[in-house]
């Protein structure tokens, strides 16, 4: 798989006339963050991952050279385009370089009122005509948008983990999103060898939604008793083909991020479907998050760890 001559064949801004090769800068080096990171550089873009500290950063760097390395396992991607890749990803503490880049991408926590700051000081940092996305899987793009001068320029692009496997991206535009910044993010998903599927700017989209109820529903059958936790895993795959069960899916995106979406899901809809399972909010409370943490539903090696 050799992508890279994809970011070549999209110019800066919408002028024609513009050839430079664009530049992604990632706002967060988070699982997601990374992923994106991996996959932009893949892709041909040169890519700066940020966070707020060195420490943050460098294990971003990690995790995506990580990702290139299984992906070369699987006979995904070649050798000479994983190493071409892991040249193209560079770090940044702080919001300071996100001028040199033309599309921007934050993959911060779901919290509103971050993702509304951090968007406040990218506007202020970032070229004019730089693409601003944000990769929430929960949050209405328009509320993010909403403290922007001009809160045209964000739509949502929301990718999903492990982003390097995973073929599609959510693409939602916000109310106040302009069409022309919609098309350009379709188009931008595209050159990273993405199918795009485009939601409605409501609580949870298409995707996240469909997941919510999934893991919520599946904690409440354990937290009755109705089954165990292996049995309910091994029903949904076996019964329904899917690729993982419910607590094995709820592991890999996080129990905090799957409550968190619950909540938000609950706030914007007040059904009693998305009401979290007590069973979820106590292993948050438990930091046991899952694959990040070593122990969610189920326990895990440590990274780096044999066997």
């Amino acid at each position: 798989m050799s992508d890279a001559t994809r970011a070549d064949d999209i110019a800066v801004g919408s002028d024609p006339r513009q050839s430079v090769q664009r530049r992604v800068f990632v706002v967060g080096a988070g699982i997601m963050g990374s992923g994106i990171a991996a996959q932009c550089a893949l892709a041909g873009y040169p890519v700066t991952l940020e966070d707020v500290n060195e420490e943050f950063a460098r294990r971003g760097a990690d995790h995506a050279e990580r990702a290139l390395d299984h992906a070369v396992r699987r006979g995904k991607v070649s050798e000479a385009d994983r190493q071409a890749a892991r040249t193209r990803i560079e770090v940044a503490i702080g919001l300071r370089r996100v001028d040199s880049a033309q599309v921007v991408i934050e993959a911060a926590p779901e919290n509103l009122a971050m993702k509304r700051e951090l968007f406040r000081q990218i506007e202020e940092g970032a070229q004019a005509g730089a693409l601003l996305a944000t990769n929430t899987s929960s949050l209405p793009i328009t509320s993010i948008a909403q403290d922007l001068k001009d809160p045209g320029r964000l739509v949502g692009l929301h990718f999903f983990n492990p982003v390097l496997q995973m073929p599609l991206v959510e693409l939602i535009p916000g109310h106040t999103t302009r069409p022309e910044v919609t098309e350009e993010a379709r188009r931008f998903a595209e050159s990273l060898g993405k199918t795009v599927v485009a939601s409605r700017d409501t609580p949870g989209f298409v995707t996240t939604r469909a997941l919510a109820v999934l893991i919520n529903e599946a904690a409440w059958m354990l937290y009755e008793g109705v089954a165990t936790k292996e049995d309910i895993d091994t029903a949904y795959k076996l019964g329904f083909h899917h690729p993982m069960g419910p607590f094995e899916l709820a592991d890999l995106v996080g129990l905090d991020t799957a409550l968190a979406i619950l909540d938000v899901l609950w706030d914007g809809f007040r059904d009693s479907k998305y009401r979290a399972c007590p069973l979820l909010r106590t292993l948050v409370a438990a930091r046991k998050l899952g694959r990040k943490s070593g122990e969610g539903f189920y326990r895990y090696p440590a990274p780096g760890a044999s066997g």
